[in-house]
């Protein structure tokens, strides 16, 4: 098992949940998140002011797959997040020992 972690842009919500419904990923958790890549932030000029933002609101994204969806979550994420300008976010993949339910005490891909 994976989980997946995608950090994106705000308004790309939507399209990344209906893409990873889409191939079969069962649940996602949705966190706000600030912060900057290389590019450490943007300035906006608003009345001949100039405002820098140094952290960027983007939303982080976790879902825990087995390993055979790993491929289709990745690409289900990149597709719907893309917009082609920088800023779109990044996809990290970490392996996970083992997963269990709280409530019932299912471990393994049964958990999920």
């Amino acid at each position: 098992m994976k989980m997946v972690t995608a950090y994106i842009k705000p308004f790309k919500l939507n399209d990344v949940h209906n893409a990873l419904h889409a191939v079969g990923v069962s649940g996602i958790t949705v966190c706000e998140a600030k912060g900057h890549g290389h590019a450490k932030g943007h300035s906006e000029v608003l009345w001949d002011t100039e405002y820098v933002a140094h952290f960027i609101s983007k939303l982080r994204i976790e879902a825990i797959v087995p390993d055979a969806l790993l491929s289709h979550a990745v690409k289900a994420i990149m597709t719907a997040a893309r917009t082609g300008h920088t800023g779109d976010g990044k996809v990290f993949i970490t392996t996970l020992e083992d997963v269990y339910r709280i409530s019932d005490g299912s471990a393994g891909a049964d958990a999920l």
